[in-house]
């Protein structure tokens, strides 16, 4: 049965996708239409990306050594994209990424990412945004898909970053470092 939603959550997130891309982007609201454009142009001008989960840091001010020691930290996957860097300058995205998470089970992700970028494009550069996203996982709500909302960093040579995001959290949940690449093509 999880399983099943597992899949099932995945299916959703790529329909998701799918469905923005090619959607019709006239509307009477005018936030979904500027949505809906922006994923559209992402999709339609933007390059391949492809992203290599690499790390889960669970900072241990939140949990104790025997807790945190019992996390799976390095992390295995992989991932799809789209992006483009906008008319300012600034790194735009769509993914859909899937790994391993602190318990050894699949976590799907797909979402938009948006960066503030500092420096040169095609050198060394950096940024910090946020991403949205749809994700699901075996521990909350029975891999029933839920939003979330997080900040992301990254350092940028080229086509190649190196990305984090923050979870929140209290004590004993939380409190995470997520470590990614990501390759454009």
């Amino acid at each position: 049965m999880i399983q099943l939603r597992f899949i099932a959550g995945t299916f959703v997130c790529g329909l998701l996708f799918s469905g923005l891309a090619y959607a019709d982007c006239d509307s009477r609201f005018s936030l979904y239409e500027q949505a809906c454009n922006r994923v559209t142009d992402i999709w339609d001008n933007g390059s391949h990306d492809l992203y290599l989960p690499m790390y889960t840091h669970h900072l241990r001010f939140a949990y104790g050594d025997d807790k945190a020691d019992s996390f799976r930290e390095f992390t295995w996957g992989l991932g799809y994209g789209r992006s483009r860097y906008n008319d300012s300058g600034n790194w735009e995205g769509l993914y859909l990424m899937a790994f391993s998470d602190s318990h050894s089970k699949l976590q799907p992700v797909a979402g938009y990412g948006h960066q503030w970028m500092w420096g040169d494009r095609n050198g060394l550069h950096s940024g910090i945004g946020y991403t949205a996203f749809l994700t699901s996982r075996a521990d909350i709500a029975n891999n029933f898909p839920i939003p979330g909302i997080l900040p992301i960093a990254s350092i940028n040579y080229d086509r190649f970053a190196l990305n984090t995001a923050y979870l929140p959290g209290g004590k004993g949940n939380g409190n995470i470092l997520f470590f990614w690449s990501r390759f454009g093509f």
